[in-house]
């Protein structure tokens, strides 16, 4: 707010937050302060509110953890910048994070329209500061490109690098959250079990898992590429109260050209060196204790691996064994494989089909 009040940043959320107070901090969601999200008012709607998203610096538990060094925001674009070396300089970023893919002038474009906070037709320098610092953040960039999606919760606002999204009912594929403090005491195993018993009927199950499928198809070769899913866990799965999936967390879904840049350099001894999340992993090539750039698991499998035991625990018996089968086949699914894409897209086809085949006729559907 004293960065919006002495005309460094502006943005379509900053008014409410800072002078008319219309935009309230509820529950606090995180536990770490690099990842700041609470559930917020806005006005009579509700939202969440997400700031400071970056990553945190591994830290050695052995010693002390440094003071969190302040980041130098908002420094960019400088003043006297004009509007178009602003689209430049929007279109470079684009260009370095998904490569040549569709039509990046295109995008550049919905990102000038969504900055022009107060809708006046004109993207101010501070509006401009603002927008700059919200697309360092991936998580940011890959919802303004599937704003239209079903999947994505929509984009409310924002003011300088804090913005804010749609509320989402349920926060997690399985319908029980614990507070923090009881998580660290709760053995994983016995957790996975309490998980289970907390689960919406089969059918509801069966309508959000369609969802993660299609979320899937969305990012697998887009319009600007492919986007891996690098932390494919319930926690970052939610619903709506019609059963619709949302994503939560999309900080670790990554542009593919992206993660290639990270690895490609990283030194390993094992393959247990070249994994970037939990769950994008690729190879340490021994020639040159070097990590290889191809992921190995396409997104399909790891959803799968995460579906299967919520879909097959309380599946109809007439469908179990087939379901049970291609659930088998997806995880198997290896992004090296001859007919690839053929496959994927099969196997994608046969389970949405498989699956709303049975929900139908049932009024989950």
């Amino acid at each position: 707010c004293d960065r919006y009040k002495t005309g460094v940043i502006d943005g379509s959320a900053c008014s409410s937050l800072c002078a008319k107070e219309t935009l309230y901090f509820g529950k606090c969601l995180s536990t770490k302060p690099n990842n700041q999200m609470y559930l917020g008012i806005w006005g009579n709607l509700q939202g969440v509110i997400k700031c400071q998203m970056e990553e945190a610096a591994q830290l050695d538990l052995g010693t002390d953890p440094e003071p969190r060094k302040e980041i130098v925001l908002f420094d960019k674009p400088i003043r006297g910048t004009t509007v178009e070396k602003f689209k430049e300089m929007v279109y470079g970023l684009f260009k370095a994070k998904l490569g040549e893919q569709g039509n990046l002038s295109e995008l550049v474009n919905l990102i000038l329209s969504f900055a022009d906070g107060n809708k006046d037709g004109r993207v101010s320098l501070p509006e401009a500061k603002s927008a700059w610092a919200l697309l360092q953040l991936d998580e940011f960039l890959l919802m303004v490109i599937l704003q239209d999606k079903e999947h994505t919760p929509k984009l409310m606002g924002f003011c300088g690098d804090l913005y804010v999204t749609e509320r989402v009912e349920y926060t997690s594929l399985y319908g029980i959250s614990l507070p923090w403090i009881l998580e660290l005491f709760i053995p994983s195993g016995f957790r996975r079990s309490m998980d289970q018993w907390f689960t919406p009927s089969w059918p509801r199950k069966a309508k959000i898992a369609i969802g993660l499928l299609e979320f899937v198809e969305d990012i697998f070769h887009g319009p600007y590429g492919n986007f891996l899913m690098c932390d494919t866990s319930a926690k970052n799965l939610g619903y709506n109260d019609k059963y619709d999936l949302k994503m939560m967390d999309m900080r670790k879904i990554v542009p593919e050209i992206n993660l290639k840049e990270i690895i490609k350099d990283r030194q390993c001894e094992s393959d247990l060196d070249c994994i970037y999340g939990t769950d994008c992993r690729t190879l340490c090539d021994q020639s040159n204790m070097r990590c290889t750039t191809e992921v190995i698991q396409p997104n399909l499998a790891k959803a799968c691996q995460l579906l299967k035991d919520y879909l097959l625990r309380g599946a109809p018996s007439d469908i179990h064994e087939e379901l049970e089968k291609q659930l088998y086949l997806c995880i198997a699914l290896k992004v090296t494989a001859n007919q690839m894409e053929m496959e994927h897209s099969l196997i994608l086809n046969n389970l949405k089909t498989l699956l709303w085949k049975k929900i139908s006729h049932t009024n989950d559907s």
